[in-house]
């Protein structure tokens, strides 16, 4: 059973698979960023200064001065910042694995596509026309 698993383990699929979640993981932080610190802010600056990630409804009906007090007041919320910046994240990821992904199969077809056929040069007699050559040359 422990050499089926190292087996498993040592196919490149698996490698593969723990490579990508390791970059998605740091990926993300990357996503989070572009999302809180560039984006946001444009979004802010259209829509008349309002932070989607501090948009939220309190279940209760109390009155909190932040999601995070909230939060820690132990308030039922519905926080639909927190669930659009979600979805902008999903969008902008999805977005740049799409590109990737488009990359990644253009350099394959690249890749696969034989080069340019060479002309064909032109080789000498084959030996099957020779041996018809000598035939000939020894009935006369």
């Amino acid at each position: 059973m422990i050499s089926e698993f190292k087996d498993f383990i040592a196919k490149g699929n698996v490698m593969d698979m723990a490579v990508g979640i390791i970059v998605g993981a740091a990926f993300t932080a990357i996503v989070t960023s572009l999302v809180g610190d560039i984006i946001n802010p444009i979004i802010a600056l259209f829509t008349g200064g309002i932070d989607f990630s501090g948009w939220f409804y309190t279940l209760d009906g109390s009155d909190q001065p932040s999601l995070e007090a909230a939060r820690e007041a132990g308030v039922p919320v519905f926080a639909i910042g927190s669930f659009l910046m979600a979805v902008i994240n999903f969008l902008i990821v999805a977005f740049v694995v799409f590109l990737l992904v488009k990359t990644v199969n253009r350099i394959k077809s690249a890749a696969e596509k034989p080069d340019e056929v060479a002309p064909s040069v032109p080789t000498g007699p084959s030996q099957v026309d020779l041996l018809i050559e000598i035939r000939d040359a020894l009935k006369k």
